[in-house]
């Protein structure tokens, strides 16, 4: 039985990952801002699920992550679910600020922690949902897709310095790092969008939790993005820079 850490599990793909994992068996530690869905989620899986209400974007988000990982009783996994993204036509701060606060901010002090609190333990694993549109600028959003720019680049970071760390004892650690690069999926996020390759929350999720089972480095969600990443990062900016 692994004890998983959820930050961001009231809805969308943090709840049904929470799911998926205490249907295998796993005690679950779900994260969220709003008490009332917590409170649900508890009643829905007792004695498999406990939870913590904080929003990563206040204060005191590694005391809130501290008091989770004592009453879950140690933490094995670590998945970074929490996101804020909406258009920003006309540039909004606003709306950048809540979106960098989020995905930046918010992600960075958690993971951070998560990081160096396996280094002790001498294992462990973090998955952090980022986006395909980590792979180039867009328009429309720009504060989005350079937030999960820097979190894919910063779990790229990890993956490599968790394989050059030793714990207290001398010998190498034992971190798995995932970066999760789902493209569209039916949640809120994706703001009603029904054109392009939407995946069902369900199919979303299974997919994700095979990756970080398997220890996947990277996954795209679900897998058919890997095309669309590829041309994003390839495809000439007199051609991108027309239809982002």
């Amino acid at each position: 039985m692994k004890k998983v850490i959820i930050i961001g599990a009231t809805s969308g793909i943090g709840l049904e990952l929470a799911k998926i994992y205490t249907d295998h068996g796993h005690f679950v530690g779900a994260t969220g801002r709003r008490q009332e869905l917590l409170t649900q989620l508890e009643q829905s899986l007792p004695g498999k699920i406990i939870t913590e209400r904080f929003d990563v974007t206040a204060e005191n988000n590694i005391a809130h992550l501290k008091k989770l990982i004592e009453k879950l009783g140690g933490m094995d996994v670590l998945i970074y679910n929490s996101g804020f993204g909406d258009v920003s036509a006309t540039l909004d701060w606003k709306l950048d600020r809540q979106t960098t606060l989020t995905n930046v901010n918010g992600f960075v002090e958690i993971v951070n922690y998560a990081f160096n609190f396996f280094v002790q333990q001498g294992y462990g694993q973090i998955a952090a949902t980022s986006s395909v549109a980590a792979n180039r600028g867009n328009s429309w959003a720009p504060a989005y897709s350079a937030s999960k720019a820097f979190m894919s680049v910063y779990m790229e970071g990890l993956y490599m310095k968790a394989k050059k760390m030793k714990g207290h004892n001398g010998r190498p650690v034992k971190i798995s790092v995932t970066d999760i690069q789902p493209g569209f999926v039916n949640t809120k996020l994706a703001k009603g969008n029904k054109q392009f390759w939407v995946s069902k929350v369900e199919k979303a999720a299974r997919q994700i939790f095979h990756a970080i089972e398997k220890g996947k480095r990277k996954a795209y969600v679900t897998k058919r993005w890997a095309i669309i990443a590829f041309l994003m990062r390839w495809v000439p900016m007199w051609i991108y820079r027309r239809v982002s």
